[in-house]
């Protein structure tokens, strides 16, 4: 009687299970179905408005459809987007020859300033906020094991970038940051995103000195264009947004790179740019980050912050004396290059209002140059610096 029993409540307990194996699948599959693909615009928005807002939460689903979008075979390396939130769209992947965890420590290092891997794109960019949510850049990155939670770290920054190669104008803004570095199926994916917080100051007369390869160029401070016609608009960088894919490619030692980047700007508040102006931008980000990475001559990490921490601990007086001395070297470059009058070389140069940290970073662009056998007005200054073995 016993077994009788046990065995009817066991059969009950296996039709249970079966019921609800059966309705289970269903749903599981229904849900699945009801995810729709997303566009490349609706996974980049996704996680911008992470960017804005930490508590929108981080889709998955998003930054998925970005990273095998970046991964994917393709005819073209570059492509137009569409538009968003008023803003011009384009698409630009490249590869460059260095492993993850050398390009890491270079390009996210709180001890590196970006310029050194951004040498054409940035005057000075300054990880910094009085905001208590804005967290600080990890001096050492570790890789995230398969299933490991995802390392997400929020920010602001300040960025000035460097004279556009269009129009001459250079522009400095606001931005919020968010910065992921997570497991995708066994790779390791960094994922930078940002968001222009209000409108840029207004655009700035700059000069472009020689071959932008170098990376010598003059600011004026004066508002307005370089382009002929066009000296007089007061320009503006209305919007600006954009999500970079870093993804680790241990067999053959490479970064894949994967930028889908939006840009509002002009002037009377209409927007003047187009994709290939941002293609033609990101081509020059990707050409100099790679000369700069790939460079057999470019110091070790260590030597890096050894030069930026000596510049740091270096009293103003001798700092503003080097940079005064740089200002007025490519001012005079200008000048016989013919991009500014001759008249401009006996306006004073001042560095009152310059903060320290843009002073660093401008002359620690000096120091890169001098490394890797550029021209520098700066090089037998920068010799008093740590000496640079290569890696």
């Amino acid at each position: 009687m016993k077994s009788s029993t046990y065995i009817q409540r066991l059969l009950g307990y296996v039709a249970l299970g079966l019921l609800f194996i059966t309705l289970y699948q269903p749903i599981v599959a229904v849900s699945s179905a009801e995810v729709p693909d997303l566009s490349i615009n609706d996974a980049a928005m996704q996680l911008v408005q992470f960017c804005l807002d930490p508590k929108a939460g981080f889709d998955e689903h998003a930054v998925a459809t970005l990273v095998e979008h970046v991964l994917s075979p393709k005819q073209s390396k570059e492509s137009p987007l569409s538009k968003s939130q008023g803003a011009t769209g384009a698409y630009y992947e490249f590869d460059t020859r260095t492993a993850f965890p050398r390009f890491i420590e270079y390009s996210y290092n709180p001890h590196i300033p970006a310029i050194i891997t951004r040498p054409s794109s940035l005057r000075h960019s300054i990880w910094s906020s009085p905001r208590s949510d804005t967290q600080k850049l990890p001096a050492s990155w570790k890789p995230v094991p398969p299933g490991g939670a995802p390392v997400v770290i929020h920010g602001m920054q300040r960025d000035a970038i460097t004279p556009d190669l269009t129009t001459g104008a250079y522009y400095e803004y606001n931005l919020r940051r968010t910065i992921i570095l997570f497991n995708y199926k066994g790779r390791q994916v960094l994922v930078s995103i940002s968001k222009q917080i209000g409108e840029s100051d207004v655009g700035r007369k700059g000069v472009i000195i020689g071959n932008d390869s170098d990376w010598s160029y003059y600011y004026s401070g004066e508002p307005g264009t370089t382009k002929t016609g066009l000296g007089w608009a007061k320009s503006y960088i209305y919007d600006y947004f954009s999500v970079c894919i870093y993804v680790d490619n241990a067999e053959t030692t490479t970064v894949r790179t994967g930028v889908f980047q939006w840009l509002r700007a002009g002037w009377s508040r209409i927007n003047f740019v187009k994709s290939s102006d941002i293609l033609r931008g990101m081509k020059r980000f990707a050409d100099n980050s790679r000369s700069v990475l790939e460079s057999p001559r470019l110091p070790a990490p260590s030597h890096m912050v050894s030069a930026y921490q000596s510049l740091l601990s270096m009293p103003q007086g001798e700092l503003v004396k080097k940079y005064t001395a740089l200002q007025q070297a490519m001012r005079s470059s200008a000048i016989q290059v013919g991009k500014i009058s001759k008249s401009a070389a006996n306006e004073p140069i001042s560095c009152a209002n310059v903060p320290k940290d843009q002073i660093v970073e401008e002359l620690m662009l000096e120091y890169l140059k001098m490394a890797l056998g550029k021209p520098t007005p700066l090089g037998q200054q920068l010799s008093i610096l740590p000496s640079s073995p290569l890696l």
